[in-house]
């Protein structure tokens, strides 16, 4: 096996990539396969969807959080490290696709033979190319009765503008076409493009809070390098700390003295408090700081408001601990305080949709045993009148009478 002389050799063997599609095309379970091929997990480790570690997961057989893991993989005589990022679905996740997408250089787009191109496939492929990602697609579930295949390449010929041969056919459930997908993997996806030597400039995109170790940050090395025992700092709060523990995520997490250009991987610092760490932020060093930023992800936008309430009043700052926790791990949640003559005090929470408030009630309720009363969801809007004033949901009911009004 070859073994990496120089930083640079390391750097050009290096592939990160996510898996884009639209909800149950089988992204989850040709992630499996690619982690068992590779042998990444032990056969003792293995389960089905091995990423979706979350009960809630399991139970609804969706993916609901983007997870990270490193696959090392021989090719040629060399050895590639491939960072792969899970990602949901389902369109109320959609947050969650775009943060993968800004810590990778290339996608796997899966389309199930069987439905073709749907809804959210076109939607991720979107932010794939806004990204610059080089895209690789791949048919998924061939071996099924009702596949569709040559229907399904000339769908993604005039979506994606490929050529035929260019499009992979696979199984995720019986392993057909695996060795194809991680040879492109290799030799299309193209390796990170930074300089080892430049200041460390990471860009975090995703966040976990530990109750013995506090806010575990996870992180893409754009440039520059991270060692243990180094002061780091975050860009929005200026905040300085010390690198406790850095790695790299492999099946769980696994710790290194550094971490490199082109590396994805975690950092623990001892933070406790939440508002300290913000999805997006670019992470430097403190001796030697980049001057500028990473240009993240853009702000989230809610589709659906609805109203928190702890059940009993004096619950509610042990509620708005919990909130900002969850907020670590989901930043597509968006929250402000709110007091109700009924419920006392409380927070008006932003969803990207109404399977999103219902997972986030769950989390909870699971994860930090808050039984709350959540409100009706209901959606903000604009109305225009027939003179071209704007009105505001709550204005517009006095505006003018009703055989008046334009929508």
């Amino acid at each position: 096996m070859h073994l990496f002389k120089t930083r640079k050799e390391y750097i050009k063997n290096i592939r990160n990539f996510c898996i884009i599609a639209h909800i149950d095309h089988g992204k989850s379970t040709l992630a499996d396969r690619l982690l068992e091929h590779t042998k990444t997990i032990g056969v003792r480790d293995m389960q089905a969807q091995v990423l979706d570690d979350m009960d809630l997961e399991r139970e609804k057989g969706i993916t609901i959080k983007s997870h990270a893991i490193q696959i090392n993989y021989p090719f040629k005589g060399e050895e590639y490290i491939l960072n792969l990022i899970d990602t949901p679905g389902h369109v109320d996740f959609s947050y969650e696709v775009s943060r993968a997408l800004a810590a990778c250089e290339g996608a796997l787009l899966l389309v199930d033979a069987t439905q073709g191109i749907q809804a959210q496939t076109i939607s991720n492929l979107y932010l794939a190319i806004e990204n610059d990602l080089e895209i690789i697609p791949v048919i998924n579930k061939i071996d099924m009765d009702g596949a569709m295949i040559p229907e399904v390449k000339d769908q993604i010929i005039e979506l994606v503008g490929c050529k035929e041969e260019d499009i992979l056919l696979a199984s995720g459930k019986s392993g057909i076409g695996i060795d194809e997908i991680l040879e492109a993997i290799v030799t299309k996806i193209p390796s990170p493009s930074g300089d080892e030597n430049a200041p460390l400039q990471a860009l975090i995109f995703d966040s976990v809070f530990n109750s013995f170790r506090g806010i575990i940050v996870y992180y893409r090395i754009f440039n520059g390098s991270l060692k243990k025992g180094d002061k780091v700092k975050f860009f929005s709060t200026d905040q300085e700390y010390y690198a406790d523990e850095v790695g790299i995520l492999k099946f769980g997490m696994e710790a290194k003295n550094s971490v490199h250009c082109g590396d994805v991987g975690y950092i623990i610092t001892g933070i406790k408090n939440a508002k300290e760490v913000k999805v997006g932020d670019t992470l430097t060093n403190v001796i030697n700081p980049c001057t500028t930023r990473i240009d993240g992800f853009e702000d989230v936008k809610p589709m659906v408001f609805a109203g928190i309430f702890p059940v009993e009043t004096d619950a509610f700052e042990e509620l708005r601990d919990c909130m900002e926790k969850l907020q670590l791990n989901d930043a597509s949640l968006t929250f402000e305080l709110e007091t109700s003559q009924a419920l006392g005090f409380g927070f008006r929470c932003g969803f990207l949709g109404l399977l999103h408030m219902e997972i986030i009630q769950e989390r909870l309720e699971r994860e930090f045993n808050q039984t709350v009363i959540t409100t009706v969801p209901n959606v903000s809007f604009l109305a225009t009148t027939v003179k071209g004033e704007n009105c505001s949901k709550q204005s517009y009911r006095n505006a003018r009478p009703y055989k008046d009004r334009s929508y």
